[in-house]
């Protein structure tokens, strides 16, 4: 068995309006403290788990690439005492392009990171001031500069179809961004979530978010260029290489199972889904108490299982494996996929299917949340 491991580091650089993990702001943080919890945590979780292969290991969560390096190798080597690490396991950390951090990046890949992600999010000044980043252009291509330095592998997002954006300015800044070499990239359409401070602009009138059309343009091109640079889209936000694709959000992807560790985590293995207690001092006297930090242990059913299958599935250019999943959950395909709409959006363009598979089209894939609403039976939803 493959499993993927998640690392959640909940502690925060600084206060900022992007941010989920405000609240985990902290002065300082008792680093001997955290080792021993995560460890634990870890530990509990191999446990749960069996044995195993671990194909990827992502640091993630508040602002990771602080974790002091000597941390990060030893829940590497804590992960390679309780399985097996591929040979060519992916160890991904997410990092925001600053000074800070950058100056870090060394003592990072010599303890075992070979992947960073890099939160850049724009190559314009107004724009990064727009969405509350901390740091300005010139500091997220030098960090950029730095990562490709040290990591074999570098990814890093940018955030269209911005308030105000022409699809020229896009054209310009996504031509700009892959000139600079990286073999992944995650181009994401800015959504505005409720509850986010996006949302509050929007409902006092400073924000006028893009209107559907252009951001439907803007997708399209964005597919058509990343295609003709040899950077294809593989996940409906997701463009690589061949061979650069991020193998531990595949794992998600494709319902694999995966380990989450630390405050906040989520994870899945077997029918069991996993979540951690959020709130850092939560979690350490769950791990005091406990030996671990769940905070809820939830089984699924096959029909809960097939269902989060075919949602995070059908994201990917690559479509889901109708038969695979039919057989793996125990459930007739006409149960997964309703095939009256199958047909109606076959005729429409917006997704191809088989006996054996089933793919949203680059037509429907800006459509995608409308249309998984419509392809996964309710009865299956709501099992």
């Amino acid at each position: 068995m493959t499993l993927a491991l998640y690392i959640h580091w909940p502690f925060c650089l600084a206060k900022c309006p992007y941010c989920d993990f405000n609240s985990h702001v902290r002065d300082a943080v008792d680093i001997e403290q955290w080792r021993a919890a995560l460890l634990a945590d870890l530990a509990h979780e191999a446990a749960a788990a069996g044995p195993g292969t671990i194909g990827s290991i992502f640091f993630g969560g508040g602002t990771p690439s602080l974790m002091p390096p000597g941390l990060v190798a030893d829940m590497i080597g804590a992960a390679a005492g309780h399985w097996t690490l591929a040979d060519d396991v992916e160890i991904t950390l997410e990092a925001n392009p600053s000074s800070v951090e950058a100056a870090r990046f060394a003592d990072l890949a010599l303890a075992g990171v070979n992947r960073v992600s890099l939160g850049l999010q724009a190559l314009d000044d107004e724009a990064l001031k727009f969405l509350g980043r901390l740091h300005d252009s010139a500091e997220g291509l030098a960090a950029l500069d730095v990562a490709q330095r040290h990591f074999r592998r570098v990814s890093f997002d940018l955030i269209y179809a911005r308030p105000g954006q022409t699809t020229a300015a896009w054209e310009a800044e996504l031509t700009r961004a892959l000139g600079f070499g990286t073999g992944h990239l995650s181009l994401y359409q800015l959504t505005i979530e409720p509850g986010t401070r996006f949302a509050t602009l929007a409902r006092e009138g400073s924000l006028v978010p893009l209107e559907e059309d252009p951001s439907a343009e803007m997708f399209a091109l964005t597919g058509a260029i990343t295609a003709s640079a040899g950077i294809p889209r593989y996940e409906v936000s997701n463009h690589a290489r061949a061979g650069e694709q991020s193998r531990h959000n595949l794992t998600y992807w494709r319902y694999g199972d995966y380990i989450g560790i630390g405050p906040g985590a989520h994870g899945r293995r077997g029918a069991v889904a996993t979540t951690r207690h959020r709130k850092p001092e939560n979690f350490l006297s769950a791990v005091s108490a406990a030996g671990h930090g769940i905070a809820e242990a939830r089984p699924l059913t096959p029909e809960t299982q097939a269902a989060e299958a075919l949602m995070m599935g059908l994201r990917l250019d690559e479509g889901i494996d109708i038969a695979g999943l039919s057989r793996r959950f125990g459930l007739p395909h006409e149960a997964l996929i309703d095939p009256g709409r199958l047909a109606l959006y076959e005729s429409l363009g917006l997704v191809r299917g088989t006996d054996q598979r089933v793919m949203v089209t680059e037509a429907g894939m800006p459509l995608l949340d409308a249309l998984l609403g419509e392809l996964v039976p309710a009865s299956l939803v709501a099992a």
